[in-house]
Formats: C-alpha cells, structure tokens, sequence
C-alpha cells in the first residue's frame, strides 16, 4: 500500500472550509421519547418506561456573563471576556436553529437552560442578535425562542435557576442562596411563573430548584437546620408547591450544597455536596418526580474552593487525586445516591456541571482527570450536562472549554476536533437503554420542625389532627417503619401500591381486638386499613392515621424497638431515623398500630409497632 502525507498547508486548506461551514443542518424529526419523564429507582424514564439517560449540555448566556463591576455593555467586564448580551451564548453570531442543530450535531438530547429571576423582570430590549427578529425582545421573550426551538428538534429542556441576578456566577456575588438577593417568597414565585409558562411544552421536562447553593460573607446554608438558609426545607416547600399548584409532570431537581466554611487553612471548610441525602432525603407529594444533582471540576475539590490566590487552601483539587482515590470521592460524596438501590435516599443523580479546558496541555493533570472523570461517568450510567455548551471562536485561547464555537463571520469548530471528542463519543453513546422495570418506592418522612405531610390527598382535606406535628405517607404508600424518638417514619409501596382514598384518625384502642403489646397504650388501625401516617406533640404520639385499603386483617406480629433496633435484614429502606431506635415491619407486611407508654420516664414516644401480612 502507497501512503501519502499532506502538507500542513494542504490539511487547512482542506479543513477550514468545513470549520467555517458549521455542523450539517440536522432535520427535525420526532423524538424517540414520549413525555413526561419520571423516574424509577436510579434511573429517569420516559411515560413508556423506556430509559431516558440525560445526555445534555448547558446553554448558559440568559442568566448573565457579567462580572458585577465596569459597564456592562463593555466585554471586558464579562466572564472571560465573553459577553452574552443576557441571551444564550452565541446567537449575537449565529442564529437559535443553528445552534440546536450543532447540539443534535454532537448527540445531546437534553440543555440545562439556565435563567435568572431578574431576567424574569429585565425590560430592556435585546440588541445584537444575530437574527434580526430577535432584536427588540425582551430577555424572557428571546429565552421563550430557544424553548419552542430546542422541543421542537426533539431535544428536552431543563429549566435552570442559576442566579438571583443577571450576574456570572458564582463567588460572592450576592447570588449565592435561593433567597441572597431577593426573598424566599419572591424565588418561589418567580419559579411558578416560569413553570406555568411552559407547561404546554410537554419537552419543558425539569425543574432545576438552584445552583450552587453556597456561603455568603457571613453565614453558611444548611439541610435540615430549620431556619431561612435551610436549603433541603426549601427545596422540598418549593418542590411541592411546583407540582401541586403549577405541573405534576415535572421532574424536580434537586443539587447538593456546593459549600460551606471559610476556606483558610485551620478553619473548617468543605464541599459537602450530596452527603447530607444519606440522613435527610426529600420525599415529594408525587412520587417518581426527583432528581438529585452535582457539580465536579478538575480544579475544586472536597475541601478545596477552587480558588487561587484568596481562598485557596492547601486541601488536594480533584485533579490531585488518584483514580482510585477520585472514585471513592465521588461515590462517598454523591454518586452513592443513585449506586444504592432500595434505600430512601436512592434517586437518579445528574452531573449537571463537569467540563475541561480543552486548551490543557497534554500529559497535563487536567487531561487525566477528564479521561478518568468521564470513564467514571460511563461506569456508573451517570446523567450528565456539560459546561458549557458554547463559547466564542475568536476567543478560545482565552475561554476554550465549550463543546461548539462561533465568530461573527460564522466561522465554526466543534469537539469533535479536539483531544476532548475520544472521551465525549464514548460518553454520549454509553448506558443503559431500554424498558425499566417498576422498582418498590422508599419514602423518608421528617416532621422535624413542622408538619410533613407527603399526602397530595391529605393537603386537600381538613387538618386531621389540629395543633400537632403531622407526618403522611405520599399516595400509594404505606407506612412500614418509626423511630422511637425523633418522630422519622419510613413508607414504601412494595408488595404493592397501597392506594386508598378513605381514612381514619385514630386517638384510642377502640380497634384492639387482642393485647400485642401488654401494659402499652395501642393506637391500632380497623379491619382493613392501614397505617399512612402519625401526628406528634413535641415528640408524644397524638393519634395515627388509617387508610382504608382492603388490607387482610391478619392476625399479626409485635416488632419492638425501644432497647435497639428491629428491622429486617438487608437494610431495606436504609436508616431513616440516624442515631435513634428503629422499629420496620418486613417487606411483605404492614403496619397496623403503634404502641407507647406514659409512664414515669417515658415522653410517650413509639416503643412497638404491629405489623400484619399484607397477603
């Protein structure tokens, strides 16, 4: 065989008119996925149960690019120098369709689309887009063009709170909670608006609660703290609210705390990103609905900001680490959430920031860390979103980490033409496809500081038990776990959805037929009901709550708990109550009755639980 070498000058010939031609215009067709998405143990699913792995990229630009000081008309004053014009990055070049088809280009199925409120609000008319029409719009009127653009391509979109402030994110910029900048009040109706205005759009398929939930100058955010930085209060208040008040087909996306502490050395400080889910998991009104999410950069690390110079702390970044070392990182810190099966915790997790500079040199560290955060990602089946998805042709030496690049004069490159492309190919056609099987739901309820009533039903029917802390299972399950102090329970549906519609608050042993548990006093549920819930004040029981569900009446067992655990083997469910007694009916029976004593030394919190054969 005869092997001819070209010249360099002869390859460029060859390959910039391709560069400057952009990717191939992509037809649209109808997607292969049927809306809406759900979720199903680890896994997202269409409505036909067929796997839909989030395969995406962020298309950043209507949240904000600048900097926060300088005029911001002037690109100097934006991040990296690259001024989106508070529209999606790259349509001052190109227009919306050619930007979506270099998405569908590339084998994206799905965009992190991230919004500020302030854009929300922001009148000021767009000015510079590439397409004319687009002139004139005000930011939400354009971000509505790239919505109908992207669902209409097939591609499923993920609404992304990303900045209170139409400002780069994200330092100490006063972005840095849900409610920094504006009140908690405010956030949830701003994302209300934004729900109902796209709930039409069956391919509108996430809500993204907020990013990077972090410290400001003076406090920390926390999960499960009960004041106004409680992001896992705030995150389920507002994910309920989204699918009670503006579209129960949402999935509702949830991220970890990007970080707390004062990132000096010999002051605490760290990362804690997903590891408070393993003690406190959300539990929504409709089940099947959540997401959790996290960020990983080559350059953070569990205990380091990322910062250089100021901020910067002598903890290891994730590209110290060893491969190995890495993986242990990331499932300790999140990916345990979806490598968990069974547990109430366990829920899809979406990487939705990672990405690299694809000017690193090569044998670099940060090309390593890609090489093996990617074949992580391809290990595990992980969902993912790339950051970001465009950046400027013209400016790559300075912003080289986008997947597609523009200039003005519509010149064009890709990934697929950098070292970069191996890794994302491998990426974006790897994981499981197909039909995913029902897996039994495992629900967390945590009436810590107030009423958790999981119930969709129940939240439309009078207060069951006024002036006492409330907990109830979502619809379709029942209780089959509590704690002896605490007030945590633990529902499933396994062995079956437990659907009921009738109920009855029990506040006496009325329903004893025979003493289960002698010398207690027994809250015990009729013939044919079972335990959905449980009210407490401060930590005494109060009364139980009975759903009507045909259940047989068997004769039943007495699980006790109040000198240690009493759970099944194999952890079903996981530890719902950390650090307190636990009492669970096994998995092929129900709860029935609660029993408890009021006797000297005792806060008349549940010692014994009565469990019945569900068949």
């Amino acid at each position: 065989m005869r092997v001819e070498y070209l010249h360099m000058s002869m390859v460029k010939a060859l390959l910039i008119p391709l560069l400057l031609a952009g990717p191939a215009p992509v037809q649209a067709a109808e997607p292969t996925w049927a809306a809406p998405l759900s979720t199903r143990g680890r896994y997202i699913v269409d409505a036909n149960g067929e796997r839909f792995k989030l395969k995406s990229a962020n298309w950043h630009g209507a949240s904000g690019t600048w900097n926060g000081s300088g005029d911001v008309n002037v690109d100097a004053n934006h991040h990296a120098g690259e001024n989106s014009r508070r529209i999606p990055m790259g349509l001052d070049r190109v227009s919306i369709e050619t930007v979506v088809n270099g998405f569908k280009d590339i084998g994206i199925n799905s965009v992190r689309l991230p919004f500020s409120d302030e854009m929300l609000r922001d009148t000021q008319p767009v000015t510079g887009a590439a397409d004319p029409t687009l002139n004139g719009l005000t930011p939400l009127q354009v971000y509505d063009r790239v919505v109908t653009s992207l669902t209409n391509a097939g591609l499923a979109v993920i609404l992304n709170n990303h900045t209170n402030t139409t400002k780069w994110c994200c330092g100490v910029d006063g972005n840095e909670r849900w409610n920094a900048s504006q009140t908690t009040a405010e956030w949830e109706e701003s994302w209300l608006t934004m729900v109902r205005r796209y709930r039409d759009n069956p391919r509108v398929v996430g809500a993204d609660l907020y990013n990077e939930v972090r410290r400001n100058v003076l406090d920390d955010p926390n999960w499960g703290g009960g004041d106004d930085h409680d992001w896992f209060a705030a995150s389920q208040h507002l994910g309920d609210r989204i699918l009670r008040e503006a579209n129960p087909n949402l999935l509702i996306i949830v991220e970890g705390i990007n970080w707390t502490g004062i990132p000096v050395d010999g002051f605490a400080h760290g990362r804690p990103t997903l590891t408070p889910v393993r003690t406190l998991s959300h539990t929504l009104v409709t089940s099947g609905k959540l997401v959790y999410s996290a960020h990983f950069y080559d350059y953070t690390g569990p205990n380091h900001s990322g910062a250089t110079g100021i901020g910067e702390t002598s903890d290891p970044r994730y590209r110290d680490f060893s491969r190995d070392d890495l993986f242990t990182v990331l499932d300790r810190d999140a990916f345990y959430v979806s490598g968990t099966p069974d547990q109430h915790f366990t829920a899809p997790v979406w990487i939705s920031e990672f990405g690299v500079d694809a000017g690193s040199a090569p044998g670099s560290s940060q090309r390593q860390w890609f090489a093996s955060f990617t074949d992580y990602l391809i290990q595990t089946d992980a969902d993912f979103a790339y950051w970001p998805a465009v950046g400027w042709l013209d400016n790559r030496s300075a912003n080289n980490w986008a997947l597609l690049f523009w200039d003005r004069s519509g010149g064009f490159d890709s990934v697929k033409s950098d070292w970069r492309y191996d890794a994302w190919s491998r990426l974006t056609t790897s994981g499981k496809s197909g039909y995913i099987a029902p897996t039994a739901r495992w629900s967390m309820l945590s009436p810590d500081r107030g009423d958790f009533v999981a119930s969709s039903l129940l939240r439309d029917r009078p207060d069951w038990d006024s002036g006492a802390r409330k907990a109830a299972c979502p619809d379709g399950q029942r209780l089959i776990g509590i704690a002896d102090k605490g007030n945590r329970g633990l529902c499933t549906d396994t062995g079956g959805a437990s659907s009921w519609t009738n109920y009855e608050v029990v506040k006496d042993e009325r329903y004893v037929s025979t003493d289960w548990a002698s010398g207690y006093t027994k809250f015990q549920c009729p013939a044919g009901a079972l335990l959905v819930g449980y009210a407490v004040r401060g930590a005494a029981m109060s009364s139980a709550l009975c759903g009507y569900a045909n259940a047989p009446a068997s004769s039943g067992r007495t699980i006790w708990f109040d000198r240690g655990d009493n759970r099944p083997a194999g952890n079903p469910g996981g530890d719902f109550a950390t650090g307190y007694y636990k009492g669970q009916c096994a998995v092929g029976e129900y709860a029935a009755g609660i029993a408890w004593t009021g006797r000297i030394g005792s806060a008349r919190t549940p010692d014994a639980v009565f469990c019945r054969s569900l068949v």
